[in-house]
This record gives structure tokens, sequence and C-alpha cells, in this order.
């Protein structure tokens, strides 16, 4: 029997979330089980960069909820992902998460190609902004194999069911997440499967999921991105992962070494500016 992991980045309980994972998971044909997390009910401190979690036999030392949803993540089959959209972005629980993502490289072997949906859901219609490439990024940091990202509109609680061909959508999504990896249906970006890009001088662009770069291509009357690979690509494969964890180790060892230059050329700012701090919070009898 398989086990389903849902993430569901919104605190609305019984919200279009959490719905839609479980609508997806009704149209999966495999024997299942559904567990279900929401990431605003855990504490995920923001990371402090300090590279230990890099290092064999190195927790990180934050004391906090990460390592729980890692452990629920890296035992499940397969990962279903709903994100509600917040003013144009993906609920802030999304990159809270995948900024402690320094952590996952000592999981890799857990992580790497289990297979994942992402869902974004937002109030008005096309008004998602950049909610998908936030769940796209969340995906591919994680190292899953991403079968599809789709977005839904609903506001209301529950909403997202009554609009016309939406249960039929979602069970389409859950067919395909242990089915084979289907054909884009747009322009993407050939290195990582990214939608999203920015448009440069000269007919270049820029994925704005793994940061290559490259230019448009008109041939055969469609629109397709001719991209140039970097050598540095974060999520492209397991060693190439694991490549980018042994680079951060090395640039821990290289402020070991430049340290003294680096704090003689910071220091002359240290002096400048004034800081505003939080006002003590009153303590109620």
């Amino acid at each position: 029997m398989k086990t389903i992991l849902g993430l569901v980045a919104s605190a609305r309980r019984m919200g279009n979330c959490e719905t839609i994972i479980k609508a997806v998971c009704r149209g999966i044909r495999q024997e299942h089980r559904l567990k279900l997390l929401r990431l605003t009910d855990f504490d995920i401190k923001p990371c402090r960069a300090c590279y230990m979690c890099l290092f064999e036999d190195k927790n990180c030392p934050i004391d906090d909820d990460l390592e729980q949803i890692l452990d629920a993540i890296g035992t499940a089959d397969a990962i279903i992902l709903a994100c509600p959209a917040y003013f144009l972005a993906p609920h802030s629980s999304l990159k809270r998460f995948v900024d402690r993502g320094l952590s996952f490289y000592s999981r890799a072997g857990q992580l790497w190609e289990k297979p994942a949906l992402g869902i974004g859901v937002a109030g008005i219609k096309h008004m998602e902004g950049h909610t998908l490439l936030g769940i796209e990024n969340f995906l591919k940091v994680l190292l899953a194999k991403v079968k599809a990202v789709e977005m839904f509109y609903g506001a209301l609680p529950g909403e997202i069911l009554l609009e016309e061909g939406n249960l039929q959508k979602a069970h389409e999504l859950g067919r395909a997440l242990f089915g084979p990896l289907p054909q884009p249906a747009q322009p993407s970006c050939p290195v990582c499967g990214g939608t999203t890009f920015r448009f440069l001088d000269h007919g270049r662009v820029r994925c704005m999921l793994c940061s290559n770069n490259g230019k448009i291509d008109f041939s055969d009357g469609k629109v397709g991105f001719d991209m140039q690979q970097s050598p540095r690509v974060l999520f492209l494969n397991r060693a190439k992962a694991l490549e980018h964890k042994q680079w951060l180790i090395g640039m821990k060892n290289d402020f070991a070494l430049k340290k003294k230059a680096l704090i003689k050329a910071a220091g002359q700012y240290r002096q400048d500016g004034t800081w505003i701090k939080p006002k003590e919070k009153k303590i109620s009898e």
C-alpha cells in the first residue's frame, strides 16, 4: 500500500487546499493511505546559515520541528502539496521551510525523485502571481520528481469544488501521480521544466526556477527555449545536489582562510546606522 503525504500550506481548516488534496487522492488508482501535515502547525525557525547540517554526523542545531517534517516526507511514497496564494505569492510557510534546505542534502537518498504534485489555490482567477514558481521551487529543492503543477481557483472554503471541471481535473492529477511523466502543456525550460522566465536583452531569457540563461526559439511556429546549462545546477540530479553540498562545505573552509580580511572589510561599517529594536513585551501578573 502506498503512503501519500498531503502537505497543506494553509492554516484554514477544511479549506480549499486541504479539500483539493483529498479530492486528488480519490483519483489515485493504486491502493493507498493519505497522511496529512499542515505546515503552519509546526515550528519552523529561520535558517542561521551556520552550515553545521552539511557536515557528517551533524544535524541542524536549531531546536524546532524541521526533522519531524522531513521524517514524514522521507517515509512517504509520494507528495501532494497544496498552497494558497497570498498577495500574488505562495504562503510564507513554504519559503520558511525551503530556507532550511541545506538540511535536505543529508537525506538525498530518501528524497530523490519521490513523485510529487503541486497545487496552487487563488481566490481570484489569474491573480496567483508567482505562486506556482514558489511551489515548483519547493518541490525541486526537496529533490522530488514533479509530475504536475496546477492552479485552482476558489476563495470560500469548499468553493474550489463548485467550479465545473475541477473535480475531473483533480482526479486526473491523482492518476498522474504514479503515471509516466507527462509532456509539458506549455513552453518550459528544457533543463528543469520550469515555466517562469525573465526576459533579458537581445532575445535572451533566464529561467526563474533553475537560473539558467538561454534564448527564445520560434522554430516550427511554436515558442520554445534554447537554454545553456550552467555547471552549477542545484537539483538537476542527485549527483548535482551533492556536488552543491561539497561546494558549500568548501565555502565554509574559504571563510576560515579569509576570516581576518573579511572582518576587516566589513568592520569599517560596524558603527553606521541605528538599529530599531523590538519593544519588550509586558509580562502579565
